[in-house]
This record gives C-alpha cells, structure tokens and sequence, in this order.
C-alpha cells in the first residue's frame, strides 16, 4: 500500500501549481520552527500589546506559525484543495493578492475585535485560507463542500453563511484555542478582493453575492451586538 501510494501523492504535488506548494512548504517550515522554539513563537506570534506598540509585522508573520501539526494540517490541507482552483482562475498575482489581502484582514480584524484584550494573542494561516476558500465559493457557487462536523457535502454558498456565523459564535464564546475573528476576517478580506478582480461575479452569481454582501454588513456593523 505505501509503495502505490508514494507515487500517487508525488503525482498529485507534480500537477499543483507552484506558488500553492511554496506556500504551503514555506508555512510548514516556519510552523516548525514555532512548535519547536518558543522564543521564536513569541517573537512573531500574534499578541495585541506588541502590534498596539508598533511591532506591526506580527500581523503578517503570525499567519506562517501554527502551534500544533493538526492546525497546521487542516489549514495546508485546505490550501492545497482549493488553492489550484482560485489561482487556477485568477492568476498568480491576484492569487497572491487574495491570500495576503486576506490574511492580513483577519490579523486587522482581530485587532479590532480584541484591541481592549492586551494579551490576546494568536498564530496560523486561518484568516489567509478563508479568504481563499470564500474566493473559490464567489467564483463557483455550485461547488460542494464537506465540513468535518458535518460529513455531508453541502453547496457552497450555504457553506459560506455557516461558516461565517460558526466564526461569529466562537468569536463571542471563546471556542477553542482558535483565531475566530482571523476566520471572519479573513473571508471578508476574500469576499471583497475576489469581487474587485472579477467583477462580473455580480451578475452571474448574483443570488450567492447578495446573501453574502447582506450577512457580512450585518456581522461588521452589528455583529458585537447580537446575542448568539
């Protein structure tokens, strides 16, 4: 089984697109270097008071550090699925505009969300990933989904909805060890880039960007208020 299988897994990085796989090698290194150094964890991690007093490139250091292999896996693992297909339609550039633009929205985002938390802190390529898989449910609505809670594919705008009222719930419930408000963040910063490269997504899914476009203001505007 594991000599068949060798081939195959080389077969299937040979096919998926470069910039992807760098981005996942990259992450993974400096992931491993965090879990195994707490110094350097430290350094680039996430953590309000620093950001607050100018140490601004945390924001974006802190989405190439993971503090565990299972976080790091979910979050590789869901670049690898969907990021062939975002950069497979935007090219590489945007791609790279896309990911970036949407991790360091969810990093802005979390600083909003925590800025009175002084030592709130947080690490991974959460906010970065979301924005990637809600740019892939813009440009392919009928894409289906399966969540890990619910093993059940789904379409992809429902999956959307759930996702980001999932992110709003354990924002406000402190779920986890978990940067909820880098998830929300990051699918907004996804959402509205993916709108500005491809505009024309206005009219050919109109119905998936107006649920969306109405769920993300009210979340933005109103979200600290609703009791969920």
């Amino acid at each position: 089984m594991h000599k068949a299988s060798f081939p195959y897994v080389c077969s299937m990085l040979q096919d998926t697109n470069p910039i992807v796989l760098l981005l996942i090698t990259i992450t993974a290194l400096v992931s491993y270097k965090g879990i195994t150094d707490a110094g350097f964890l430290n350094r680039f991690k996430f953590q309000v008071t620093h950001i607050v007093n100018g140490d601004k490139l945390r924001m974006l250091t802190a989405g190439f550090l993971h503090t565990n292999w299972v976080h790091l896996g979910f979050n590789m693992v869901a670049l690898y699925l969907f990021g062939d297909i975002v950069i497979n339609k935007l090219g590489d550039l945007p791609f790279l505009a896309v990911y970036f633009g949407s991790l360091l929205a969810g990093s802005f985002y979390s600083l909003y969300y925590h800025k009175k938390e002084p030592y709130y802190s947080a690490v991974g390529a959460s906010g970065a990933v979301s924005g990637i898989v809600y740019s892939c449910i813009l440009l392919y609505p009928e894409i289906e989904l399966m969540p890990i809670f619910l093993p059940i594919p789904i379409p992809g705008y429902i999956f959307g909805v759930l996702y980001i009222l999932y992110s709003v719930y354990g924002m406000k419930k402190q779920l986890g060890n978990i940067g909820h408000s880098a998830h929300l963040g990051g699918a907004i910063g996804g959402f509205t880039l993916t709108l500005m490269f491809v505009p024309e997504v206005f009219s050919s899914n109109q119905i998936t960007t107006m649920i969306l476009t109405i769920l993300i203001l009210i979340l933005v505007f109103f979200g600290k208020r609703l009791d969920l």
